[in-house]
């Protein structure tokens, strides 16, 4: 009987430190994604009149594939820059909204990035991400 036991133990501890080792996307890691968005403003006449780096703005992020509802979002600073730090190995998607002429009426334009760290150290630069004002 104790050695039924011990062979139990045995089987759950293996079981529990190899599952452990397997992360998944999130939180946890020592990989970054990061990005500036660019604002650029918009005529009537659609011609670009100014661009700055966009101050206050909502950058969203989405761990992993099978997931519909953003999991962390990081407002950019005043250049801009925004970045996701501590970021598993994994599958990701970064979202930020802008605005749409030719949208319905209060709806603005998805700006979806797939982005996927293949090593646990990366430091993925999206670089520059344009979103329009119209003025």
């Amino acid at each position: 009987m104790k050695n039924c036991i011990k062979i139990v133990v045995v089987i759950a501890i293996s079981f529990l430190s190899v599952t452990a080792c397997n992360k998944t996307e999130g939180i946890g890691g020592r990989a970054s994604i990061e990005g500036k968005i660019i604002v650029n403003n918009i005529n009537a006449l659609g011609q670009v009149i100014d661009s700055y780096g966009a101050q206050m703005h909502d950058v969203f992020i989405i761990y992993g594939d099978d997931n519909d509802t953003y999991n962390d979002d990081f407002e950019t600073s005043h250049d801009g820059s925004f970045e996701f730090n501590f970021l598993n190995k994994g599958n990701y998607e970064i979202f930020t909204f802008s605005e749409c002429s030719s949208c319905a009426k209060g709806q603005d334009s998805l700006i979806l990035i797939p982005v996927t760290i293949e090593n646990s150290k990366d430091s993925i630069d999206l670089g520059e991400i344009i979103i329009v004002n119209n003025v």
